[in-house]
């Protein structure tokens, strides 16, 4: 053992006995509405107050995952990719507990640039994660096993990201009209879901050369309060899905393709979305499959690693088989779900339903 290794063993050792620590206490979980209603006056104090919980919330989060990370079973643990993601964590867990208590608004300003720079380092986790388990999953005994895994692991990252979002998006001086944060208090899904529709139909122009038609039904003046990237990133998926079923079936056909349908309904408890194709279905054999990781129902599946769905700017039409399971975890955060039925030979329907009370707290993984 080298001189270096054994100077930096001890170290190891004290961060990881601190890290299960800290993984073994309680996480507080947040509601949408409680973020909204506390982010809706964001003075001094109440910023001081949000970095302080920050302070506490965050360390226990990441630990969790970075405990998990450690645990993974047969070699996954010590994938490259897997150890980078953890060593991520680390340095995140570390950055946190060693930031004094936060006792004025220097300290505050000071632990908010902390956190952003926390955020930006966790940026590329998804591809990363992506390529510690693609192979794995091939020979692995109980893909369900890492499928499991990989819902804890994304959920929290989510909640996580939106924390820290949250809290740095109060300090923006001009915020957007009527957003508190990251949520948009009048949120018109309409207006998301022709957004959404508009991106994925010029993906889809630029991957095939033409894009069926997107018709959107709903009442143009209904609002929610919701985070507008969550919605938009959702919708543009399950559209993205429909779009390339109906155009790879009617690629060689004489017959014009038929639209994709969303209509919107706002329910006393849900909002719901309906993303409706006529892009042959899916087989019954197939829909259990549908939100694991790494299953892609497109002819050509991609080897490319899946981005962060929605945000990045080098998304494909298909092939990851993150699309599916990552919107359910997004729909599950605030209280909702997503569901998918298919008639082979006919079409699917996407059922995308989103908690219009947002009183639901956050699904938090042990």
């Amino acid at each position: 053992m080298s001189i270096k290794a054994k100077q930096t063993l001890p170290w190891c050792k004290s961060l990881m006995k601190e890290v299960k620590k800290w993984s073994a206490l309680k996480q507080t979980g947040v509601s949408l509405r409680y973020m909204m209603e506390f982010g809706s006056n964001p003075t001094p104090k109440n910023l001081l107050i949000s970095a302080q919980f920050l302070h506490k919330e965050l360390p226990i989060r990441i630990a969790k995952r970075a405990i998990e990370l450690h645990a993974l079973p047969k070699g996954l643990s010590q994938t490259a990719p897997v150890l980078k993601v953890r060593d991520w964590y680390l340095d995140s867990f570390r950055d946190l507990r060693s930031f004094p208590e936060i006792k004025d608004m220097d300290d505050e300003k000071e632990f908010t640039e902390m956190i952003k720079a926390v955020k930006v380092r966790h940026n590329n986790v998804v591809p990363t994660m992506a390529l510690g388990v693609q192979q794995l999953k091939i020979v692995y005994e109980d893909p369900n096993e890492i499928d499991e895994f990989l819902d804890r692991f994304y959920m929290s990252r989510i909640g996580i990201r939106m924390l820290i979002g949250q809290h740095v998006e109060l300090h923006n001086p001009d915020p957007p009209q009527n957003c508190v944060g990251y949520i948009h208090t009048k949120l018109s899904p309409m207006v998301v879901a022709r957004n959404a529709s508009e991106d994925a139909r010029a993906m889809c122009y630029r991957e095939y050369g033409s894009a069926p038609d997107v018709n959107i039904y709903g009442d143009p003046e209904f609002t929610f309060p919701y985070v507008s990237a969550h919605l938009h990133l959702m919708v543009f998926e399950l559209v993205k899905n429909s779009l390339r079923a109906v155009q790879e079936l009617f690629m060689d056909s004489d017959k014009v393709a038929p639209p994709i349908r969303i209509i919107i309904a706002d329910g006393i408890e849900d909002v719901t979305i309906k993303v409706s194709d006529e892009g042959g279905g899916i087989a019954r054999s197939g829909l259990p499959k549908i939100f694991t990781y790494h299953y892609s129902t497109a002819r050509n599946s991609s080897n490319e690693e899946p981005s962060d769905l929605g945000i990045a700017g080098n998304a494909t039409m298909a092939g990851n088989g993150y699309g599916l399971p990552i919107c359910r975890l997004y729909a599950r955060y605030f209280g909702g779900d997503l569901q998918v039925i298919s008639m082979e030979g006919y079409g699917t329907d996407a059922y995308l339903h989103l908690c219009r009370l947002g009183d639901s707290q956050e699904p938090l993984p042990e």
